[in-house]
């Protein structure tokens, strides 16, 4: 499956949001995720199914100012 992460085209067997958070090494519960520009709450990220041509969206805080 092809999707693009974060503006970055990615070649992909997972199929839910979480296995591909997972394989991309993601973890926490600060993650914020949206997929086509709709947020995906962490609750439905095992079941939210991927499907081919996906913009996915992964977001982490900064520290800064």
């Amino acid at each position: 499956m092809k999707l693009t992460v974060n503006g970055e085209a990615l070649e992909t067997a997972v199929t839910t949001l979480e296995a591909l958070l997972a394989a991309l090494d993601y973890e926490g519960d600060w993650l914020a995720t949206a997929v086509n520009s709709d947020l995906v709450h962490k609750a439905r990220r095992a079941e939210f199914q991927l499907s081919d041509g996906d913009r996915i969206e992964i977001l982490s805080p900064m520290q800064g100012g």
